[in-house]
């Protein structure tokens, strides 16, 4: 067995307005904000547990999906129970869709661009 380096702490998302962003998340996946310093906000269960923070960038570029020369950055896979009843859920808080997708996924991009999925089964 191989002794652990370390724990993950975060995930950090690029962007334009933190703030922002970190709201369309927070009622994405159920977060609360836990810290808020204007240019870096986070989002998470709790304060002590793993997190996923927003930092502003200024000349923020944002991805073009499914464009290789502005790469996607990061994604989240989101399961959901019901695609129907999310769907428009996720509408409504700013996403937008994108071309692609299967039999179990949908692709959006959030309000900064970056794609995100919601999954079912």
């Amino acid at each position: 067995m191989f002794a652990v380096i370390g724990r993950w702490h975060g995930l950090i998302i690029d962007c334009p307005d933190p703030g922002a962003l970190a709201g369309f998340y927070q009622e994405l996946l159920g977060m609360q904000r836990v810290q808020d310093e204007g240019d870096w906000v986070v989002i998470g269960d709790a304060p002590d547990r793993p997190g996923v923070a927003f930092q502003r960038v200024a000349d923020f570029t944002p991805p073009r999906w499914p464009d290789p020369t502005h790469p996607q950055q990061m994604h989240f896979d989101v399961r959901v129970d019901d695609i129907e009843q999310a769907e428009p859920r996720v509408l409504a808080l700013g996403a937008t869709p994108l071309p692609g997708g299967g039999k179990t996924f949908r692709v959006y991009a959030d309000p900064a661009g970056h794609p995100f999925c919601l999954i079912w089964w």
